[in-house]
């Protein structure tokens, strides 16, 4: 019997979260355009704006994760003394590594 990683069943959620978004939206559309409660000239740019909301959405959501972007102090910290390491051990090997 095959089972599914926790990354996996992450990957299928948010699949069927977008799934289950288009769904409601296409229903959403079929219903407007039944209804007629939007003109016909309208009617057929609805899935444009979608698109271009969508997009819009995407570019403002990249923006506030940068924004965001947590700083990881520790980490620098690290990566500095990895930096120095790896100077030590080029200059042991005769590597110029540059200005310190």
């Amino acid at each position: 019997m095959m089972t599914l990683s926790s990354a996996n069943l992450i990957i299928m959620k948010h699949i069927l979260k977008i799934l289950a978004l288009l769904v409601a939206i296409s229903a959403f559309w079929i219903g407007l355009l039944r209804a007629s409660l939007v003109p016909e000239t309208h009617m057929w740019l609805l899935p444009l704006y979608f698109i271009v909301s969508l997009g819009c959405y995407g570019l403002l959501m990249v923006g506030v994760g940068l924004m965001q972007f947590p700083s990881c102090p520790q980490e620098a910290i690290l990566l500095h003394q990895d930096i120095v390491e790896a100077k030590d051990f080029l200059k042991k090997k005769g590597v110029d590594v540059g200005f310190d």
